[in-house]
């Protein structure tokens, strides 16, 4: 699956993995949030939590990582590799057009389900 984070005019392209967690992020789709900075992240707060069926126990972020950290309900967006983290279960992988998340927050993107023909 492929979505897009739309940031005013400006579009960034990401691959979610096949995971109960993704497929109830999808249900979400399309919505609107404001990523805030936080440590070597941008973070989201979604309207509610998501599944954690089947959910791994952590996992260790690369840059470029689309993960929702269920203790806090939030996803991120990961700006550099960071430590295994407990609770943090990984969603996707930005394709292109990450330097726009490098920008400070907080500030609006849109999240929408690319849809295939």
């Amino acid at each position: 699956m492929k979505i897009r984070l739309l940031l005013n005019d400006k579009s960034i392209a990401a691959t979610l993995y096949d995971n109960p967690q993704t497929r109830d992020f999808i249900a979400l789709l399309p919505i609107s949030l404001t990523m805030e900075n936080y440590a070597n992240e941008r973070i989201a707060y979604l309207p509610r939590r998501l599944s954690d069926k089947n959910a791994p126990a952590g996992s260790t972020p690369k840059t470029g990582d689309l993960s929702y950290y269920a203790p806090w309900g939030n996803i991120a967006v990961f700006l550099e590799d960071f430590r295994y983290s407990k609770g943090l279960l990984p969603l996707g992988k930005i394709d292109s057009g990450f330097e726009l998340l490098q920008q400070n927050g907080p500030f609006p993107v849109r999240i929408e389900l690319i849809q295939h023909d």
